[in-house]
């Protein structure tokens, strides 16, 4: 799969891919986890003083290159979602693939969430509760505000019509 989203057919349906902007909170978290990883390279540096200066923190600084700019290009494109009158399909993952289909009759109800990086980009997670234990939320991240709100809206008016 290509670095510019999902594109394949899942079923009959092609898939949406998230927005851009996503990749920039991906890789927002990712800087904040490889500086909490740092402390221990940092202090494996001071506390080995008789091996060679960076055996430590060099290693660090690729692996931390690797998961901070290809890591989130990666999560970012293997995530999409797909619609229609019946179902919400989201697909995500590149190591572990999750292809969940939420069928609108299951639907309790929908969340249009937002953290504080997502609100800095004007993005918001779409949060899907179903009926039943497994799989009782699903999560669609990496949408515009505009964009989950609206198919919150649609997802609504499709459970609205199933209930009359």
């Amino acid at each position: 799969m290509s670095d510019e989203g999902p594109k394949a057919l899942v079923g009959d349906q092609a898939l949406t891919p998230v927005h851009p902007d996503h990749k920039k909170v991906l890789r927002i978290r990712a800087v904040i986890v490889s500086l909490v990883l740092l402390v221990p390279g940092i202090i494996g540096e001071f506390a080995a003083d008789e091996l060679p200066t960076g055996i430590f923190l060099v290693p660090w600084l690729v692996f931390a290159a690797i998961f901070v700019w290809r890591v989130p290009q990666r999560r970012w494109s293997h995530k999409g979602y797909a619609h229609d009158d019946n179902r919400l399909r989201v697909v995500k993952g590149f190591l572990f693939r999750s292809d969940t289909v939420v069928p609108y009759g299951r639907v309790q109800h929908i969340d249009v969430t937002q953290g504080p990086l997502e609100r800095l980009y004007d993005l918001s997670q779409l949060v899907v509760h179903t009926a039943g234990s497994h799989n009782a939320s699903v999560v669609l991240e990496g949408l515009r505000r505009e964009t989950a709100e609206s198919l919150r809206e649609e997802i609504r008016a499709h459970i609205k019509r199933e209930t009359l």
